[in-house]
């Protein structure tokens, strides 16, 4: 793994003008490049940790700004190594020439996630951790937020970590064997203890497995496409849902030809409905290419909504929902039901939600979404990152092998190297085991400056 003995510097808070910026130092020389610009009561380096300094920033006689500047020393900050931060004026052009004086004086410009990357070299976090930095910082809901900060404390890494630690035994055990290869007779791990073990972790990595779904939906929204013919009202839906006129409403046939985003928080969880072209028979080139994109957002959402109309045809779009994809089917323009006519032919059903979206009348859909989201928000340990979702998708399929190996009677050898493709995937997603290029890989999705 890299080793890194340089001194980067960024600006760690958000592009643009504001009242602060924050600039941060991180490196060996992060002391000795800062007080050649800062100008104090005393010197950095010879400052007590996590105590601050109030001072300007000049060079050759050229005053910058007045800053305020807090000391971290190694090991005890954020990335393990000397820290400093300073605390300036938000003005673009303060912040541009701090880092450029800043790198005159030797320190680098630092890479997306950079900072969090050498925390994690440094063993102040494991890989899941620093994963979830990015995750919090990303966050846009309450769920978001819950589920970053779960990661963030090792609630998943706590779990993996015991699978393997687990196998690790057996496979030493299994490892002593074969320094005894001439004695075939011996056996250290039992067979028996070490398949109950297998079925054990198997059945944990299939549980969290079934949690990425849900976990997945909530990091990155839940999608929910609005399918239904024309003039049905999905436009109107959607502006009722938004609580804006976002989408163009109109009687006419084929008003929406393109697919519209907007996204929504309900429940404390973010979804992102799409309102998509009316369904229905057309010779109409691009009001066809609109229909076809219906379907397609239909397609790959988590949930469609199959949006009809009570107060003319219940008939609804033609749709087959792909296996485990949640179809909640929406009754709209309720308000025009007579509830007294036992024999109006758009009798309520309970299976459907209804709706009046002209009069923003949609609790009875709100509220079934915040079901669904308190629902797939529920588990304490959850799989939300494709990469620990692969990981735990090869570590399975070894212990099959591993399963299988154990039944047919295959040698110990055999086995210990399926456990140790498992025991690979299991550390990877830790990052106890990495390389180079996944920790590229991970941090590139760092902003610069953290």
């Amino acid at each position: 793994m890299k080793q890194v003995n340089d001194t980067i510097c960024a600006v760690s808070t958000p592009p643009g003008v504001g009242g602060i910026a924050v600039v941060r130092l991180s490196g060996s020389d992060a002391f000795l490049i800062a007080d050649t610009l800062f100008k104090g009561r005393r010197q950095l380096s010879q400052m007590q940790p996590y105590t601050l300094a109030f001072g300007k920033v000049e060079r050759a006689g050229e005053m910058l700004d007045e800053v305020v500047v807090s000391v971290f020393r190694a090991p005890h900050s954020y990335t393990g190594e000397d820290v400093v931060e300073i605390s300036c004026h938000g003005s673009q052009y303060v912040q541009q020439t701090l880092l450029r004086w800043l790198i005159d004086a030797g320190a680098r410009l630092a890479k997306a996630g950079e900072f969090t990357e050498r925390a994690f070299l440094a063993g102040k976090m494991n890989l899941m951790q620093a994963e979830a930095v990015a995750d919090l910082i990303a966050a846009q809901s309450s769920a978001e937020h819950r589920l970053a900060v779960s990661q963030m404390r090792g609630g998943v890494e706590a779990e993996i970590r015991k699978l393997r630690e687990q196998l690790l035994e057996f496979t030493s055990l299994l490892e002593l064997e074969l320094d005894f290869a001439d004695h075939e007779e011996l056996e250290f791990a039992d067979r028996t203890q070490l398949l109950s073990l297998v079925d054990k972790i198997q059945l944990k990595i299939v549980q969290l497995l079934k949690t990425f779904k849900h976990g997945n939906a909530i990091k990155n929204g839940i999608s929910v496409a609005i399918l239904g013919r024309t003039n049905v009202g999905k436009s109107t839906l959607l502006n009722a849902l938004v609580g804006e006129e976002r989408a163009i409403v109109s009687d006419i046939n084929g008003t929406t030809r393109d697919t519209i985003e907007q996204e929504v928080t309900i429940g404390g969880v973010r979804f992102r409905f799409v309102d998509t072209a009316g369904i229905r028979d057309t010779a109409d080139t691009i009001e066809k290419i609109g229909i076809e994109r219906s379907f397609e957002a239909a397609r790959k959402a988590h949930i469609v909504l199959l949006l009809s109309d009570a107060a003319g045809s219940t008939e609804v779009a033609d749709f087959n929902p792909a296996e485990e994809q949640m179809v909640i089917h929406v009754v709209n323009k309720a308000d025009l039901l007579d509830a007294s006519a036992e024999s109006h032919a758009a009798k309520r059903s309970a299976d459907a939600v209804y709706v009046s979206a002209k009069h923003s009348d949609i609790a009875e859909l709100t509220e079934r979404l915040e079901r669904i989201a308190a629902e797939w928000s529920a588990p304490d340990v959850m799989i939300a990152n494709i990469r620990h979702y692969e990981a735990l998708k090869v570590a399975s399929e070894a212990l099959c092998r591993v399963r299988e190996g154990l039944t047919q009677q295959l040698s110990g050898e055999l086995v210990a190297l399926d456990l140790h493709d498992c025991l690979a995937a299991l550390a990877e997603i830790t990052g106890e085991v990495t390389s180079d290029e996944v920790l590229a890989s991970v941090f590139s999705r760092f902003c610069i400056g953290k």
